[in-house]
């Protein structure tokens, strides 16, 4: 039940308002005053059709009767009617729409929008109150049309004024003052709120044409540096359409640049992301291209200082490395050239160092697994690299190899490591290119062994009469001295001095009984092992041998010659009965011919008894080579017999077989460095037997542990492990998970 004093205190506020809205005047005619003015009002603010001919004028009559709504405080309950009436009449603008909408999918032309736009902007302006009606109620009417027309709005409205805003954008040769060429669509835009609600797909549509000018004209244009070229047409170009958008169609707009203050550095960040993106997709052909892409280098440096994308290029180049670069169809100089063109660039990039150290950890541990780097490096560096391509640059200075840098924290110029420095990051960080490929290995010891080899083999190949050779070979060795010390290379000083001694033997020798062997005499202890081999020359170059070394005993009574009749050269002249054939051909070919001057046929079998060369291949080539020369004859697939008479082929025989001309000599077979340390391993298996006999299965790092105590043992785990795993090919050993353990 409700109180009598309730029902009195209604009573008396509807009295109040009764009276409020007759005006106080005598009976009821404020009330009717008051209706006709709503009446008037509400009929002026009603929604039409504006294809309707209408003559809506806001004069002293209407003004009048809002007044009188406005004083009965009834304006707001108005408001609320007309927003009500513009809702139910708001399927005018949704017809419109959908028929804008429809012709546009069906031409997917962005004029048809624009139009649609201009016709709800008629209806938003037809239908708008009178703006002395005050802000606030524009403000409302303007917020209740704009979700209205959002509502109305397909799915598809989206890609449509996507495809409008990039109708917009300028061409590539557009001058700034033809953007303003539709000033009103952008003023359009903000006043229907499209600006506002639609603001990421704006920015979208620009960050799409800068990302599509980046792509058309920076793609493998690495000679020039290309982000200013690329801010500059942001300047010129994105700058004013901005402008366009948020400055309402005054490129001049004090609150234009202001509000741009916040877009500006979003699109510029987007042309740096966008670049980055593009050069780490083609870093390993802009490291190639090294030093012709300098320009792309510069530029991919300033963009990772704006953009964190420096995994990303990391990740990009590691994949690329491994399926570019790190597989067995690489060639090993081709791989050290491009690591060293790589540590070039990421210098560049990154003079801290940290993403050539990410980067380089693969290209260095593959490189270590292959049995020919070192060669490659050493020869490289002494000038023998037949490519063309040197890893080192020549007009840099020569420095002796770096050491680990050690840490000076006393240091006032000391900066802690880049934030994205692993842990390991100083351990190793030499700065030159040498010691960068150098430090691939542990030891610098490998290398020198290697230096050794090469000039071993190089000083052997020269001919007693090339002196240049010689003091080219010196040289090299003291420009490696610089890099390696001197003591790294005496035994290189020992080879070289052996040289000039053999010459001066042989002059003494010559002096003495003049023959036509010129022998190079070398130090046992000093120089490398040479591969041996069972050859013997027969005949007048066995004679001559004997000679030779019978005049060498006594010009030096301690000392006693042992001959590798494998290696050298020999010049011949074989007299014929029609001809005489000069050739200069190996020891072997020479002992080969040397024989058919004793008989005129011989089976393979027999040359291989005579020469006491098991290799029954290079018995077979070296004949075949004097079958190329028109002096043997092939009778059958295994007797060759002496042409004394050239084109005398009897009928039925073999035609003889051709072969490719000869390449050049090869370098004397010097033993090389894994040869010798397989062979030095094999010394240490009794070791390992006897310790896997005596205590059972051990780990590796067990065995090497006890193999230290051996005399002489120096040889890395890697070597271990790769001499074990030798032997496990071998039937010698098994292993698992890690264990090994006696074949039994």
């Amino acid at each position: 039940m409700v109180s009598e004093g309730l029902r009195l205190q209604v009573a008396s506020k509807w009295q109040e308002s009764f009276r409020h809205l007759n005006r106080r005047e005598p009976g009821i005619s404020g009330l009717v005053t008051f209706s006709q003015a709503w009446n008037i009002a509400a009929e002026f603010l009603r929604p039409k059709d504006i294809d309707v001919p209408n003559d809506r004028i806001y004069n002293e009559h209407i003004k009048a009767a809002f007044d009188t709504v406005n004083r009965a405080k009834r304006l707001p309950v108005l408001l609320e009617t007309f927003i009500e009436d513009m809702r139910k009449k708001f399927s005018l603008v949704q017809h419109d729409v959908n028929q804008f909408m429809a012709e546009y999918e069906a031409s997917q032309n962005p004029q048809i929008v624009t139009k649609m736009l201009y016709r709800v902007y008629t209806y938003k302006q037809v239908w708008s109150p009178p703006e002395e009606l005050g802000s606030g109620l524009l403000s409302a009417y303007t917020r209740s049309f704009r979700n209205n027309f959002f509502l109305t709005l397909p799915t598809s409205f989206s890609g449509a004024f996507r495809a409008l805003c990039a109708s917009t954008l300028p061409s590539s040769d557009a001058l700034p003052e033809e953007l303003n060429a539709e000033p009103n669509l952008w003023y359009i835009f903000n006043i229907l709120g499209l600006t506002e609600r639609f603001e990421g797909l704006i920015a979208n549509v620009g960050y799409d044409y800068i990302h599509e000018y980046i792509l058309e004209t920076c793609t493998e244009q690495w000679a020039e540096p290309m982000l200013e070229g690329v801010k500059e047409k942001m300047s010129k170009q994105i700058i004013p359409w901005l402008l366009s958008i948020y400055g309402r169609g005054d490129l001049h707009s004090e609150e234009a640049h202001a509000m741009l203050q916040s877009v500006a550095p979003k699109f510029e960040y987007h042309i740096n992301k966008t670049l980055c993106t593009l050069r780490t997709r083609e870093i390993f052909d802009i490291i190639i291209d090294f030093p012709d892409s300098m320009g792309a280098l510069h530029d991919l440096k300033e963009c990772l200082q704006r953009v964190d994308q420096r995994e990303n290029l990391v990740d990009a180049l590691r994949k690329s490395n491994h399926k570019r670069l790190l597989h067995p169809g690489a060639d090993t100089k081709l791989i050290l050239s491009q690591y060293v063109a790589t540590i070039k660039c990421l210098r560049i990039i990154d003079p801290p160092g940290v993403l050539l150290f990410k980067v380089a950890d693969p290209i260095r541990r593959y490189l270590r697994e292959r049995p020919d780097t070192i060669r490659s490096i050493v020869a490289n560096l002494v000038g023998d690299d037949d490519s063309g391509d040197s890893l080192v640059n020549e007009n840099e200075p020569i420095h002796p190899l770096q050491q680990t840098e050690v840490e000076d924290y006393t240091d006032q110029q000391w900066e802690p490591d880049p934030i994205d420095a692993g842990p390991e990051f100083r351990t190793n960080k030499p700065s030159d290119v040498v010691s960068t490929l150098v430090s691939i290995y542990d030891s610098k010891d490998l290398f020198v062994k290697e230096l050794q080899v090469l000039l071993a083999q190089r000083l052997l190949a020269i001919n007693d009469d090339d002196t240049e050779k010689i003091d080219g070979e010196r040289r090299n060795v003291e420009i490696l001295k610089i890099r390696f010390g001197e003591a790294a290379l005496q035994v290189c000083e020992v080879m070289l001095r052996d040289m000039s001694d053999s010459k001066r033997i042989d002059t003494h020798v010559q002096s003495q009984l003049p023959l036509v062997v010129h022998p190079t005499v070398i130090s046992r202890h000093f120089w490398p092992a040479l591969e041996p081999s069972d050859l013997v020359m027969p005949g007048q170059f066995l004679e001559l041998h004997n000679q030779y070394a019978l005049e060498f005993t006594k010009f030096k009574p301690d000392k006693k010659l042992r001959w590798f009749p494998h290696l050298g050269t020999v010049s011949l002249e074989i007299e014929l009965e029609d001809r005489t054939v000069e050739a200069e051909v190996p020891p072997l070919e020479a002992a080969i011919i040397e024989l058919f001057s004793q008989q005129n046929e011989w089976s393979i079998d027999g040359l291989v008894d005579a020469t006491r060369v098991p290799d029954k291949t290079a018995i077979l080539k070296a004949l075949l080579t004097w079958v190329n020369l028109g002096v043997l004859r092939e009778e059958s697939e295994t007797t060759f017999s002496l042409l004394e008479v050239a084109g005398d082929v009897p009928v039925g025989s073999r035609e003889p077989i051709h072969r490719p001309t000869a390449a050049e000599p090869e370098l004397p077979h010097v033993v090389s460095i894994q040869q010798q340390q397989a062979e030095q391993m094999r010394m240490y298996w009794k070791f390992i037997e006897g310790m896997l006999t005596n205590l059972g299965a051990l780990s590796l790092d067990r065995i090497q542990m006890m193999l230290k105590f051996a005399p002489g043992y120096d040889r890395s785990i890697e070597q271990l492990a790769t001499f074990l795993e030798a032997a496990r090919r071998e039937g010698l050993v098994v292993v698992r998970d890690g264990i090994w353990k006696l074949n039994r």
